[in-house]
C-alpha cells in the first residue's frame, strides 16, 4: 500500500469509531493518568539527562504534549527494551512510545500509528579503514539484540557480501546501544548499527569519535503502539498527533532534538513495509 492509501484506510477507521473516540477510556479518565515506559537508553529518543538525571527526550516531549491535551498526566516507569511490548500486553503501559519501530511481526497483537521515519544505520570509529558499507562484510557487527536490527544486518549481508562472494558480517549482540556503543569503543567488534536518528545526537556528545558508513540498511518508521483492542484510545491519541502537526508543536519538538527531517507529514496507521 502507499502512504495515500494507508492515510485513507486510517480516515476511513477514524471516521467508523469517532462517535466512541468522544472520551478517554473510563479507567484512564477516572485516574486522570497514563501510564506509560520507556526504555531510557536509547538518546535522544529517551534518557536520563546526566546533569540532572530527569527522564528527557523526543518521545518524552511528544508524549507529554499528547498527555496535556488529553487532560492528563502521565506515570512514567522505565523498562528494558526486549519488556516493552510485554508491558503493553500485560497492560501495564497503556500504550508504548519508545523509539520502537513499526513492524508486520508486531503487529499480531498491536496496531501502530507511525510517526517518524527511521533505518538502521552503519556506523564505525572515525579512525576505521571501513571507507564503504562493503569493508564490512567478514567482519564483526553490534547491535542491540531485542530489536529488529539483527535480521537487517542478517539480509543486508546475504545481498552484499555472501551474494557477491565475501564472506558474511558476523553479528555480534548487545544489550543495548550504550553497550553496543563501548564494545565498539573497546574494539571488540569493527562496526555497530543501530537508528539513523539516534547518531546525530551521539556524534554531537562525542564529536569526532564516530562516522556514519553506507546508506541506511531500510527505511522504516517509528510507531506509537497499541493493543489491538484500545482503538477509542488510539483513535483519541491520532487526532491529538494531527492536530500537533496541523498547528507546528510537532515539528518543533523534532526540530529541538535536530530530526526535523525525519517528520512525517500525518500519522499513518501501521505503515511501514511489511
Amino acid at each position: 500500500m502507499t502512504r495515500l492509501s494507508h492515510f485513507l484506510a486510517f480516515a476511513a477507521l477514524a471516521a467508523v469509531t469517532s462517535a466512541q473516540a468522544a472520551e478517554l477510556p473510563a479507567e484512564i479518565k477516572q485516574a486522570g493518568t497514563l501510564k506509560l515506559t520507556a526504555n531510557s537508553t536509547y538518546a535522544p529518543m529517551e534518557y536520563r539527562d546526566p546533569a540532572t538525571n530527569e527522564l528527557v527526550g523526543l518521545d518524552i516531549d511528544l508524549a507529554n504534549e499528547l498527555a496535556k491535551r488529553l487532560g492528563v498526566k502521565i506515570v512514567w516507569s522505565e523498562t528494558p527494551f526486549a519488556e516493552l511490548i510485554p508491558s503493553l500486553q500485560t497492560k501495564r503501559a497503556d500504550f508504548i512510545i519508545s523509539g520502537i519501530q513499526d513492524r508486520s511481526s508486531r503487529r499480531e497483537t498491536a496496531d501502530f500509528v507511525d510517526y517518524l521515519t527511521t533505518g538502521p544505520q552503519f556506523f564505525v570509529m572515525a579512525e576505521s579503514e571501513a571507507k564503504a558499507a562493503a569493508d564490512l562484510c567478514g567482519k564483526k557487527v553490534g547491535t542491540t539484540r531485542s530489536t529488529a536490527f539483527p535480521l537487517e544486518i542478517e539480509k543486508w549481508s546475504k545481498q552484499n557480501c555472501e551474494a557477491a562472494g565475501k564472506p558474511a558480517i558476523q553479528y555480534v549482540p548487545g544489550e543495548n546501544s550504550i553497550d553496543v556503543r563501548n564494545q565498539l569503543k573497546q574494539g571488540r567488534i569493527d562496526a555497530a548499527v543501530q537508528g539513523s536518528e539516534t547518531l546525530p545526537y551521539a556524534q554531537s556528545q562525542e564529536p569526532g569519535k564516530y562516522r556514519v558508513i553506507g546508506a541506511q540498511l531500510s527505511t522504516g518508521y517509528q510507531g506509537i503502539m497499541f493493543r489491538k483492542d484500545d482503538a477509542v484510545l488510539r483513535e483519541l491519541v491520532t487526532e491529538k498527533l494531527t492536530a500537533m502537526i496541523a498547528d507546528g508543536s510537532y515539528k518543533a519538538v523534532l526540530d529541538k532534538w535536530g530530526l526535523g527531517a525525519n517528520a512525517v507529514t500525518q500519522p499513518m496507521l501501521n505503515a511501514a513495509p511489511q
